[in-house]
């Protein structure tokens, strides 16, 4: 992957969170940044999850109350270098951790 594919993915990405965030019917409050490709996710509590591009790397980096991990391009999907899992998935838990509500993409 060259840099211009991994920064349209990843733009792709980043966009698609925002609207599902935008679009969220749920009750709790998030607040949605994107500033300099990171992205931060603030909620009631005053508690974030932080999503960046590591352009060097061509990775995602995800942070959150229950961790950090670092996401490649593979198969058609961002997947968690340490523990496979898709990133989707993980941020969606994250996410409804931190908000007390239920979340999905």
């Amino acid at each position: 992957m060259n840099d211009s594919e991994f920064h349209q993915l990843a733009e792709q990405l980043l966009s698609s969170i925002e609207e599902h965030i935008d679009n969220y019917e749920g009750d709790a409050d998030i607040d949605c940044e994107i500033n300099g490709g990171v992205m931060t996710l603030t909620f009631e509590d005053g508690s974030k999850i932080i999503i960046n591009k590591q352009e060097a790397f061509h990775q995602i980096w995800l942070a959150t109350k229950q961790g950090g991990y670092h996401y490649s391009y593979k198969n058609n999907e961002w997947i968690c270098d340490r523990s496979g899992q898709e990133f989707k998935g993980v941020l969606a838990n994250a996410i409804a951790f931190q908000s007390q509500e239920p979340f999905s993409f």
